[in-house]
């Protein structure tokens, strides 16, 4: 596909953003799997239903343009998805607090793309006229902020300093 307009990179940044989404899903389940404060595998597991609830609107947007939100593959997220599991599932902790720790600092990377990416995704909306894709998007990147602003709270709240001593 050839990218000539914004509408062009709109579609194509949709699919990435679905992609994106849809590889950090599992990772999210499984850290708040690995997760041993309460409050961190609560907020993961919500951090992973608003994943989910991410998805859904990305489908219903593609739907109204009459496109499929599949068909492109997030090598970034990728990337991400691969530290996140090597560095947070996958890696030694003589301490479950800096496992936390360390889950938290994986799931603030996660969020952080998802952030980039509906913002773009809104500002281009908005340019194209897109009311209803405006409203659906921001709705998404105000939960990717209060996810982020969620595990920082978690982080300097306690988990960090029970991974200090």
């Amino acid at each position: 596909m050839t990218i000539d307009t914004l509408e062009d990179l709109y579609v194509e940044q949709l699919k990435d953003i679905y992609s994106a989404n849809s590889q950090a899903l599992d990772v999210a389940k499984a850290m708040a799997e690995a997760a041993t404060d309460t409050g961190l595998k609560d907020a993961l597991q919500a951090g992973a239903d608003g994943i989910q609830a991410g998805i859904d609107a990305l489908e219903g947007i593609a739907a109204r343009h009459d496109e499929r939100p599949s068909g492109e593959h997030c090598k970034g997220m990728e990337g991400l998805v691969k530290e996140a599991r090597a560095h947070a599932l996958d890696e030694s902790f003589g301490e479950d607090a800096t496992r936390d720790a360390m889950i938290i600092t994986q799931y603030q990377r996660l969020v952080h793309y998802a952030i980039a990416g509906y913002g773009c995704l809104a500002a281009f909306a908005a340019r194209l006229d897109l009311a209803e894709d405006v409203t659906a998007l921001k709705e998404c990147l105000d939960a990717s902020y209060e996810g982020d602003r969620t595990m920082t709270d978690l982080a300097t709240g306690g988990i960090n300093e029970e991974a200090q001593d």
